[in-house]
């Protein structure tokens, strides 16, 4: 290949790498994807160019004999042997991410990453995402959710002990939510399955299987929070019981 064509491909490979990695954990996977098809795309219009688009047919043509045995073998090469696993993951989990609302926040949790964000939905800030909000705006926030709705503030609180451990304690001047929230009971279905981030009719086996992956991430013992191992316990039990 011409040493300039490998500087050019080597240029956009790297540059797209560099866009992957900026993307939000749960876009990764499809950058991955859009970079795969344009440095397929810019190989084969090289071949094109060139005129060695022939050398393409030729491989083809000599790995199509062995296609029955390689096509099985490519799922424990390691990058598409991780893009194999992940697909089925969400194909078990019937989605990428959990949902919980309350009165004040939407919130969504990342399966893959286990990152948290969400939006305000009433109150002084409504309409601001998390990840914009300063210091002062997330104690403001959070002491306009515990005037008005305390489910709201045990979400918030579960948020900020996950995305910035014990340390946001020290600027809190309100009383810290520590009892773990107790089942109302009133979790419709529709929310039960945005919980656990699958989709409606999924079958019992997906519905312990994304309960267990959840905990795992989630649970308290494994820095966690009570209210949102609550409310994942309280989604499987409306779904199973």
């Amino acid at each position: 290949m011409n040493p300039i064509g490998l500087i050019i491909l080597g240029a956009v490979a790297l540059t797209g790498y560099l866009w992957v990695q900026s993307r939000p954990a749960g876009q990764r996977t499809r950058a991955k994807w859009q970079l795969i098809i344009l440095l397929v795309a810019l190989m084969l219009l090289y071949l094109s160019v060139t005129g060695r688009m022939h050398w393409l047919g030729a491989v083809v043509a000599a790995l199509l004999p062995l296609s029955r045995y390689l096509v099985p073998l490519l799922r424990y090469l390691p990058f598409l042997k991780r893009l194999y696993d992940h697909q089925t993951q969400r194909r078990q989990s019937g989605g990428n991410s959990s949902r919980v609302q309350t009165a004040i926040l939407e919130m969504s949790l990342d399966h893959d990453s286990g990152t948290m964000d969400g939006t305000v939905l009433q109150g002084p800030l409504s309409g601001r995402r998390l990840d914009s909000l300063g210091e002062h705006d997330f104690i403001e926030l959070l002491q306009y959710c515990r005037r008005q709705d305390q489910e709201s503030a045990r979400l918030l609180e579960a948020y900020l002990d996950r995305r910035f451990g014990d340390s946001w304690r020290d600027d809190d001047p309100g009383e810290r939510q520590e009892a773990p929230p107790q089942s109302s009971g009133s979790m419709s279905e529709q929310e039960a399955y945005a919980v656990l981030g699958l989709q409606p009719g999924a079958s019992e086996e997906e519905i312990v299987t994304a309960h267990r992956r959840l905990m795992q991430k989630l649970h308290p013992d494994r820095g966690g929070s009570d209210y949102l191992a609550a409310r994942i316990n309280e989604a499987k039990e409306r779904l199973l019981g």
